[in-house]
């Protein structure tokens, strides 16, 4: 049954109060990080849920949670509160879990993932799919439409994957939150995102 109850606004909370609580107590984020080694050595499975709440940096929760209010809210508003969550806790999880996978086999075992980005990426493309005529400022001053906006982030992100050399960016978290978003869609909801996108336009 449709339900609405701001899920997003208990959500920025959560990820603001988490925030404090590792910026008051850092040794917080060897337990709640996402870490791989100690998924499966120490059996830490709760790190693929909690890892969404923490955040590096101010900026990184500032812009993140930005995102998620934008985005977040007309989604709750139209899939109600329930349903909304699950979506939000699918991508989320199931970017984590990629990104266990990848990093243990790819010696990046020890290095902790924190961040709701691939939550937020799922966001972005289930925006995109309902709202394909929004208008999303890209770096903050350039519109395009919704379903360009995505295409455009998955192709950076893909870019930046094979690319850069920067650390402390998870661009496969971000890219498998699409991924699982687009899954969840079809799967669950019957709707392809890509026939939203790539549709004629006369």
């Amino acid at each position: 049954r449709y339900r609405y109850f701001n899920a997003t606004v208990i959500l920025i909370v959560i990820n603001v109060v988490a925030f404090l609580l590792m910026y008051l107590s850092p040794r917080l984020l060897r337990y709640l990080a996402l870490i791989p080694a100690l998924v499966v050595q120490e059996n830490a499975w709760w790190q693929v849920l909690t890892y969404m709440f923490l955040h590096g940096s101010t900026w990184h929760l500032l812009f993140n949670m930005l995102a998620l209010y934008m985005f977040g809210v007309p989604l709750e508003h139209r899939l109600g509160s329930a349903e909304y969550l699950l979506y939000y806790f699918v991508t989320g999880v199931g970017a984590g879990l990629a990104t266990l996978a990848v990093n243990w086999y790819t010696g990046m075992a020890y290095i902790p993932v924190v961040g709701a980005s691939g939550a937020i990426f799922g966001l972005l493309l289930a925006y995109a799919t309902y709202f394909p005529e929004a208008r999303i400022l890209f770096l903050f001053f350039l519109p395009m439409r919704a379903p360009t906006a995505v295409l455009v982030f998955a192709g950076i992100e893909l870019f930046s994957l094979f690319t850069s050399t920067r650390s402390g960016v998870a661009h496969l978290t971000h890219l498998a939150g699409l991924l699982f978003g687009w899954l969840y869609f079809v799967v669950r909801l019957g709707i392809n995102p890509a026939r939203v996108f790539f549709r004629r336009r006369w």
